[in-house]
């Protein structure tokens, strides 16, 4: 295969780069965040990409979770394609509630693995290990064009496993606490030098949303949160990569005055309205971090037992204080482009703040020390999407921010 041909993935082409084309997943960026630090002068390397380069704004995928989100902008697919719908889910063949971190949920492979296959070099670095599994899946380690590993178990890794062996000592930098601004900066510190050293034509990197889950935009530690991250995009962009910034969801404020968290309980009322434990809600936010969400967001997908009135209980929903949005399996698949065989018969979208929970006593919200601030909805749909060169680019809805590596390919071939 000539090595500078388009690299098709999942039906769509993308020109084979001249220069390294970067991703950046912001984790939780709400667009706001980036207006904020940008006014206070906090983000020059930012502020000089959106006025020199491309600055739009873009729709994620529904939920807008992490892992629906990230898949999708690593197949250049929605979730229909890729079948990543949630953190979360009933499997269909078990029956049983599994987290959907899995290989074998994926259905679509990934475009490092297909630019991987055509030769490029290829470098992936997430935050969370949940994810990683799924990002790498389809890279080989045998050939030293592939690195794929975690901030949460980078001093873990091996060179036949993840493409770098113990990732912690390689940067020089001791494993982040979980919760913490140092789990992402761990991946922007590796992304540059991974541009230094290895050199990847396509790099991917991603960030978790601790920080945007505890703070709100004008708070001290967002804008210290920002900062950081534009002297790392400094870095990046001074060594020539084609860069797309972009983010897999926003996240607002999902309390009341007081700042306890306001709550629609879903499982309760399907409870009172069809008998105990007769329909099952699913949340797909839940993960194995839940201590700065609660395991609340404003998707949330409910399995109800045979012969229930279906468009009874729709009714009922909707006329919810707070929710925004009840729709029947069918019409989320059309609408949200979601794969039916992994939802339940209804989903529930809440609105900008206000979220969704199973039953009031399974939330353990100890652990929130702040107000709570979640996503999922419509509400957070709208994401950032800035490229350091200029490019004609469309506007949300049309843009997506799974067209992230489309658009940082084109313009690394240019």
């Amino acid at each position: 295969m000539n090595i500078q041909a388009p690299v098709t993935a999942n039906d769509r082409a993308y020109p084979f780069p001249k220069v390294p084309a970067v991703a950046i997943c912001l984790d939780g960026c709400e667009p706001e965040y980036l207006d904020v630090a940008i006014a206070k002068g906090l983000m020059p390397t930012l502020k000089h990409m959106r006025e020199t380069g491309t600055d739009r704004l873009a729709h994620s995928v529904i939920p807008s979770f992490t892992n629906p989100n990230n898949l999708s902008i690593a197949t250049g697919r929605p979730p229909s394609v890729h079948g990543i719908c949630g953190n979360y889910l009933i499997d269909p063949d078990s029956g049983e509630e599994v987290m959907m971190n899995d290989v074998r949920f994926l259905r679509a492979p990934t475009l490092f693995s297909q630019f991987y296959q055509a030769g490029a070099r290829v470098a992936v670095v997430t935050a969370k290990d949940k994810l990683r599994a799924l990002l790498g899946a389809g890279l080989k380690f045998d050939e030293d064009r592939a690195v794929a590993f975690s901030s949460e178990r980078a001093g873990e890794t091996t060179r036949d496993k993840h493409g770098i062996d113990n990732a912690s000592a390689w940067l020089g930098m001791d494993v982040p606490e979980v919760y913490s601004a140092e789990l992402s900066e761990f991946v922007f510190a590796a992304g540059v030098k991974l541009l230094n050293e290895f050199k990847p034509d396509v790099m991917y990197l991603s960030t978790t949303d601790y920080i945007q889950h505890k703070f709100a935009p004008h708070e001290q530690g967002a804008l210290d949160f920002y900062a950081m991250f534009d002297r790392y995009l400094a870095q990046l962009d001074a060594l020539g990569a084609a860069i797309v910034v972009t983010a897999d969801h926003g996240m607002k404020p999902k309390h009341h005055a007081d700042g306890t968290p306001n709550v629609i309980y879903a499982q309760d009322l399907l409870d009172t309205w069809l008998g105990k434990d007769a329909g099952r809600v699913i949340l797909p936010i839940t993960d194995p971090y839940v201590v700065h969400h609660g395991a609340l967001g404003s998707f949330a997908t409910a399995y109800l037992p045979e012969g229930a009135d279906r468009d009874d209980i729709i009714t009922r929903l909707r006329a919810l204080e707070g929710m925004m949005l009840v729709i029947p399996r069918e019409d989320a698949i059309r609408r949200f482009e979601l794969p039916g065989d992994r939802i339940g018969d209804i989903v529930m979208v809440s609105g900008e703040n206000i979220c969704i929970g199973t039953s009031e006593h399974r939330h353990d919200l100890a652990a929130l020390k702040e107000p709570l601030r979640s996503h999922g909805g419509l509400t957070e749909q709208e994401v950032p999407f800035i490229v350091n060169k200029a490019l004609d680019l469309p506007d949300a809805p049309v843009l997506r921010n799974f067209d992230a590596f489309f658009y940082a390919t084109m313009a690394a071939a240019l």
